[in-house]
């Protein structure tokens, strides 16, 4: 979507609905303009079995806009979520998604909310794209009764079931096959719906990647797996933990297409694509060739396996962003002041979700059993303390030992 791929054709068809209306020479807030623009992507689709889709992506203002501001959001969530975790408000595992904010947002613009979305443990972004608000976020993330886990999962087990968000896994790859199931549940239902399941480059090796993908090819299922390739499993580079890096291809009888993730328009054309055509000829694999600013996880710097000299340069000329303000600034759709005050406008949600989290209390310790079983089957135990009944069932397996 860089600027300098734009076709003579295209800008000419950028232009057009820029002209009819008195060349806004009273500056009009546009984004409710719906008039078509044709935009084309940074790079070109690289297929793997199957023809690449159009690189033209018809797009409009309103959209326009839209991706700069839910991008801007998950920004300044993921970066205030950082200093949460330094302050020591957020304990445990915390995985940021600053940097690939694309895949998210271009594939809700493809999808709709009966379509299905499940991932591994960087799922902060995904979460607030499916519908998830900005208190349920940061109030999970602290442990507080508002999370969208009640508190009792924290950063890494996000759900939002009544817009299809299956989670949030902490087993690396366990997903995959969760998602393959949630495919046939739909072919089986005959919804047309179809279901994304998201992994990173250090899942791609994972064997229940490829039985989950064989049994889904076997069958036709409408599954999209999507490798988030930001290049680094944990601090270990692609190229030393893969023989092929090519995860597009790596599903060798299933086709694959491989995606800059960092440009959002590009992500919304592959993930309609995808779309179109798992409901006819079964799995798809979908390489988002992403990066990500922070670490691994909290725990990780991040800078001791890559230069700062190259985070830096994905920043200058690769962030997603970035990539959408120029695009609007280029062509009138938006005025630097206005897109400054966007963003002045996110920092202030985001500080506000802030105050109100911390206000929210912590689950109560009666909740500690709760939805661990399912009600009815005769494993609950009521009104027993931990100990005790930890100590039943030790004692129960030395006597069926003795």
């Amino acid at each position: 979507m860089a600027l300098s791929h734009f076709t003579s054709s295209s800008r000419s068809n950028l232009l057009k609905p820029l002209c009819t209306a008195a060349a806004f020479s009273s500056r009009r807030t546009i984004s409710s303009s719906t008039d078509l623009l044709t935009v084309e992507t940074s790079v070109p689709f690289t297929p793997h079995k199957c023809e690449p889709p159009s690189r033209s992506v018809e797009t409009n203002p309103q959209e326009l806009l839209s991706f700069f501001r839910d991008m801007a959001e998950m920004r300044r969530m993921e970066i205030a979520a950082d200093s949460l975790y330094k302050s020591k408000l957020i304990r445990g595992f915390c995985h940021l998604y600053d940097g690939q904010e694309a895949v998210s947002v271009g594939m809700e613009a493809a999808i709709t909310k009966k379509d299905c979305i499940i991932t591994a443990y960087r799922d902060h972004c995904t979460f607030l794209g499916r519908g998830g608000t900005l208190l349920e976020v940061f109030a999970e993330l602290m442990g507080r009764q508002a999370g969208c886990s009640r508190g009792k999962g924290g950063s890494m087990h996000f759900y939002k079931k009544d817009s299809g968000f299956y989670g949030g896994h902490g087993i690396v790859g366990a997903q995959v096959p969760l998602g393959c199931g949630l495919a046939f549940a739909q072919k089986y239902s005959k919804e047309e719906t179809v279901t994304f399941a998201l992994y990173g480059d250090g899942a791609a090796n994972q064997g229940q990647l490829f039985e989950a993908l064989n049994i889904s090819a076997l069958w036709d299922l409408p599954v999209i797996l999507v490798c988030e390739n930001n290049h680094y499993g944990m601090g270990t580079a692609e190229w030393r933990a893969a023989k092929s890096p090519a995860y597009y291809k790596r599903g060798d009888y299933v086709p694959g297409l491989k995606v800059d993730g960092m440009d959002v328009l590009a992500v919304k054309q592959a993930c309609k694509f995808a779309k179109e055509h798992v409901l006819k000829n079964g799995p798809i694999i979908l390489e988002m060739d992403t990066y990500r600013y922070h670490g691994h996880s909290m725990s990780d710097p991040g800078s001791t396996y890559r230069t700062r000299d190259e985070i830096t340069g994905v920043r200058q000329e690769r962030d997603p962003i970035e990539r959408v303000r120029k695009l609007l600034l280029s062509h009138d759709l938006a005025t630097e002041k206005e897109l400054k005050d966007m963003e002045k406008e996110v920092r202030k949600k985001v500080d506000e979700a802030i105050a109100e989290a911390k206000e929210s209390p912590m689950p109560d310790p009666s909740e500690l059993f709760t939805n661990v079983y399912a009600k009815g089957m005769g494993v609950e135990v009521m009104n027993v303390s931990f100990y005790p009944l930890l100590f039943c069932l030790v004692q129960g397996r030395s006597w069926i030992r003795g």
